[in-house]
Protein backbone atom coordinates (compact mmCIF):
# COMPACT_ATOMS: atom_id res chain seq x y z
CA UNK A 1 0.00 0.00 0.00
CA UNK A 2 1.41 3.39 -0.81
CA UNK A 3 0.20 6.84 0.18
CA UNK A 4 -2.36 6.99 -2.69
CA UNK A 5 -3.94 3.93 -1.76
CA UNK A 6 -4.33 5.38 1.85
CA UNK A 7 -5.41 8.07 0.77
CA UNK A 8 -7.77 6.64 -1.01
CA UNK A 9 -9.35 4.73 2.28
CA UNK A 10 -9.34 7.48 4.11
CA UNK A 11 -12.22 8.76 1.47
CA UNK A 12 -13.76 5.61 1.43
CA UNK A 13 -14.22 5.41 5.33
CA UNK A 14 -15.95 8.81 4.80
CA UNK A 15 -17.87 8.15 2.57
CA UNK A 16 -18.69 4.73 0.93
CA UNK A 17 -21.22 5.76 -1.82
CA UNK A 18 -18.70 8.77 -2.93
CA UNK A 19 -17.78 8.03 -6.78
CA UNK A 20 -14.06 7.16 -8.36
CA UNK A 21 -14.38 10.22 -10.53
CA UNK A 22 -14.42 12.31 -7.35
CA UNK A 23 -12.02 10.09 -5.30
CA UNK A 24 -10.20 11.34 -8.75
CA UNK A 25 -10.60 15.08 -8.47
CA UNK A 26 -9.11 14.82 -4.72
CA UNK A 27 -6.69 12.82 -5.82
CA UNK A 28 -5.61 14.74 -9.09
CA UNK A 29 -5.85 11.02 -10.90
CA UNK A 30 -8.48 9.67 -13.05
CA UNK A 31 -11.18 7.36 -12.86
CA UNK A 32 -9.55 4.06 -14.11
CA UNK A 33 -6.75 3.97 -11.38
CA UNK A 34 -8.82 4.87 -8.84
CA UNK A 35 -10.72 2.21 -9.91
CA UNK A 36 -7.92 -0.73 -10.39
CA UNK A 37 -6.59 0.67 -6.96
CA UNK A 38 -9.77 -0.27 -5.44
CA UNK A 39 -10.56 -3.51 -6.80
CA UNK A 40 -7.03 -4.43 -5.53
CA UNK A 41 -7.01 -3.59 -2.42
CA UNK A 42 -10.52 -5.86 -2.38
CA UNK A 43 -8.85 -8.73 -3.70
CA UNK A 44 -6.14 -8.50 -1.27
CA UNK A 45 -8.72 -8.41 1.75
CA UNK A 46 -7.37 -4.91 2.92
CA UNK A 47 -11.58 -3.25 2.04
CA UNK A 48 -13.45 -5.98 3.78
CA UNK A 49 -16.66 -4.71 3.08
CA UNK A 50 -18.92 -1.35 2.38
CA UNK A 51 -22.23 -0.77 5.31
CA UNK A 52 -24.43 1.78 5.82
CA UNK A 53 -24.26 2.70 9.91
CA UNK A 54 -27.47 3.18 11.43
CA UNK A 55 -28.38 5.11 14.42
CA UNK A 56 -29.18 2.25 17.09
CA UNK A 57 -32.08 4.76 19.19
CA UNK A 58 -34.10 5.39 15.87
CA UNK A 59 -34.45 1.69 14.93
CA UNK A 60 -35.62 0.51 18.33
CA UNK A 61 -31.92 -0.56 19.62
CA UNK A 62 -31.49 2.24 22.34
CA UNK A 63 -29.43 0.47 24.73
CA UNK A 64 -26.17 -0.77 24.36
CA UNK A 65 -24.63 -3.49 27.13
CA UNK A 66 -21.16 -4.54 26.97
CA UNK A 67 -21.45 -8.26 28.27
CA UNK A 68 -18.37 -10.69 29.47
CA UNK A 69 -18.82 -14.30 29.24
CA UNK A 70 -16.94 -17.04 30.97
CA UNK A 71 -17.19 -20.46 30.06
CA UNK A 72 -16.81 -23.29 32.65
CA UNK A 73 -14.79 -25.29 29.98
CA UNK A 74 -12.17 -24.26 27.21
CA UNK A 75 -11.40 -27.02 24.51
CA UNK A 76 -12.09 -26.12 21.14
CA UNK A 77 -15.41 -28.05 21.14
CA UNK A 78 -16.98 -25.67 23.62
CA UNK A 79 -15.41 -22.69 22.13
CA UNK A 80 -16.88 -23.61 18.99
CA UNK A 81 -20.49 -24.25 20.05
CA UNK A 82 -20.31 -20.84 21.49
CA UNK A 83 -19.52 -18.95 18.68
CA UNK A 84 -21.94 -20.97 16.80
CA UNK A 85 -24.58 -19.32 19.03
CA UNK A 86 -23.39 -16.15 19.15
CA UNK A 87 -22.84 -16.25 15.04
CA UNK A 88 -26.82 -16.60 15.13
CA UNK A 89 -28.17 -13.98 17.45
CA UNK A 90 -28.92 -10.53 16.10
CA UNK A 91 -28.90 -8.72 19.38
CA UNK A 92 -25.16 -9.06 19.56
CA UNK A 93 -23.75 -7.27 16.98
CA UNK A 94 -19.80 -7.62 18.04
CA UNK A 95 -18.01 -10.38 19.59
CA UNK A 96 -14.33 -10.92 20.55
CA UNK A 97 -12.34 -13.87 22.11
CA UNK A 98 -10.36 -12.17 25.01
CA UNK A 99 -7.74 -13.28 27.21
CA UNK A 100 -8.13 -11.88 30.92
CA UNK A 101 -10.59 -12.61 33.75
CA UNK A 102 -12.96 -13.59 31.03
CA UNK A 103 -13.54 -15.65 27.72
CA UNK A 104 -15.35 -13.29 25.73
CA UNK A 105 -16.59 -9.99 25.15
CA UNK A 106 -19.85 -9.11 23.50
CA UNK A 107 -21.72 -6.00 21.91
CA UNK A 108 -25.68 -6.11 22.84
CA UNK A 109 -27.95 -3.58 21.31
CA UNK A 110 -31.35 -4.04 22.88
CA UNK A 111 -34.78 -1.56 23.19
CA UNK A 112 -34.97 -1.54 26.78
CA UNK A 113 -33.72 -3.25 30.32
CA UNK A 114 -36.39 -5.53 29.51
CA UNK A 115 -35.43 -6.69 26.29
CA UNK A 116 -31.57 -7.22 27.97
CA UNK A 117 -33.17 -9.33 30.66
CA UNK A 118 -34.83 -11.43 28.05
CA UNK A 119 -31.62 -11.98 25.90
CA UNK A 120 -29.55 -13.06 28.77
CA UNK A 121 -32.38 -15.48 30.70
CA UNK A 122 -33.55 -17.09 27.45
CA UNK A 123 -31.22 -16.77 24.77
CA UNK A 124 -27.33 -16.33 26.45
CA UNK A 125 -27.83 -18.38 29.70
CA UNK A 126 -29.38 -21.33 28.09
CA UNK A 127 -26.26 -21.78 26.22
CA UNK A 128 -24.35 -24.74 27.26
CA UNK A 129 -20.85 -24.48 29.24
CA UNK A 130 -21.38 -20.59 30.64
CA UNK A 131 -19.75 -20.35 34.14
CA UNK A 132 -20.48 -16.43 34.48
CA UNK A 133 -21.90 -13.15 32.54
CA UNK A 134 -21.34 -9.85 33.30
CA UNK A 135 -22.85 -6.88 32.08
CA UNK A 136 -22.09 -3.17 31.68
CA UNK A 137 -24.71 -0.60 30.65
CA UNK A 138 -23.57 2.13 28.01
CA UNK A 139 -24.69 5.41 30.15
CA UNK A 140 -23.56 8.02 26.76
CA UNK A 141 -21.63 6.84 24.11
CA UNK A 142 -19.08 9.47 23.91
CA UNK A 143 -16.69 8.08 21.00
CA UNK A 144 -17.63 6.21 18.38
CA UNK A 145 -15.44 5.97 15.22
CA UNK A 146 -15.21 3.13 13.19
CA UNK A 147 -12.56 4.44 10.80
CA UNK A 148 -8.66 3.61 11.25
CA UNK A 149 -6.60 6.93 10.11
CA UNK A 150 -3.97 6.11 7.56
CA UNK A 151 -2.34 9.59 7.46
Amino acid sequence: MDDIDKKILNILQENAKITNREIGEKLFLSRTPIFDRIRKMERKGIIKKYITLLDPRKIGRGLTVFCFVSLKHHSPDFTALFKQEIDKNTKVSECYHIAGNHDFFLKVMVKDVEEYYSFVSTELAIIDNIAQIQSSFVLKELKYELAIDLS
